[in-house]
């Protein structure tokens, strides 16, 4: 990124009397022999240096190189099968020490071994229509959520993947996008193209599904304690909110980086809208 419009310059892009900018290239994924790229991921921890890219039924990590602008293709895998099978996205797992990735393609998840290019697991029709999205649960290392034209959102444990751990069957039309908050895992964002964004509490299968659990030590007599087992009990999931501020399928949603209780959905209307976690919500969860 040109220094100019680094983060802390008070310099407004479209200003008139700036010159525009070209970013530089640093490095450039030579896909020709491939085909069409449909997904490209960053390793989510260590140094920066790989890159997983999808492009049709080929799975490819790339090594990028400091002293060149070219990626080299450290290693690669394909999807075999009947029919032209396609990759339609692909997630990098944080967890493993960054050496699992799942992907989707048509009606199938798969979990893919980076090490060894391998298969490790294989959902068959994890969802009845084309799997859209997929996320992994940042906190619990097997629990990954996908969501597809069936309007469902499901959520798995990859340990054991013949039934999903829960559904969400709140939209009413194809489901895009489904996103973990990066640090309270409970939270879960989709959009959809009924035009919605739906944010949803899913407790029950997150790390904290009893609530902020009171260490024995903290107990001073046994009412407090009795008070206590009987809230060990798992909270409810629900919808927390439904935003329709959108007037066109919502293709696009994201939690900020920065702060946690930012999110912002991208629809094709033309319209990128920024929300907040309601702050009753954002207190329960801290206090």
């Amino acid at each position: 990124m040109p220094k100019e419009l680094e983060s802390g310059s008070h310099e407004s892009p479209d200003d008139s009397s700036s010159t525009a900018q070209t970013l530089e290239l640093l490095c450039h994924l030579d896909n020709t022999a491939h085909g069409n790229m449909a997904c490209v991921v960053w390793e989510p921890m260590g140094d920066g240096k790989k890159i997983i890219s999808l492009a049709d039924n080929h799975i490819l990590l790339w090594d990028l190189q400091e002293s060149s602008s070219q990626a080299v293709l450290a290693s690669s895998a394909s999807l075999e099968g009947k029919g032209q099978l396609k990759f339609t996205s692909g997630r990098w797992s944080p967890h493993h020490n960054c050496t699992q990735v799942a992907t989707a393609n048509d009606t199938t998840l798969r979990g893919w071994d980076t090490r060894s290019m391998s298969q490790i697991y294989c959902i068959e029709n994890a969802h009845g229509q084309l799997v859209r999205d997929l996320d992994f649960n940042p906190n619990k290392q097997y629990y990954l959520a996908s969501c597809g034209d069936d309007c469902k959102v499901k959520f798995w444990d990859t340990r054991n993947v013949t039934e999903p751990v829960k559904t969400l069957e709140e939209h009413s039309h194809w489901v895009w996008n489904v996103r973990y908050n990066h640090s309270h895992d409970q939270l879960v964002l989709t959009g959809s193209s009924d035009s919605r964004v739906i944010l949803s509490n899913m407790v029950s299968i997150s790390s904290e599904p009893f609530g902020h659990l009171v260490d024995d030590d903290d107990i001073s007599d046994q009412e407090d304690h009795r008070s206590e087992e009987k809230s060990k009990e798992p909270l409810q999931d629900n919808v927390i909110a439904t935003y329709e501020e959108h007037e066109d399928s919502v293709y696009a949603v994201d939690w900020s980086s920065a702060d946690p209780w930012l999110f912002a959905s991208l629809s094709y209307d033309g319209r990128l809208v920024i929300n907040r976690v309601p702050r009753a919500l954002k207190y329960h969860i801290l206090l």
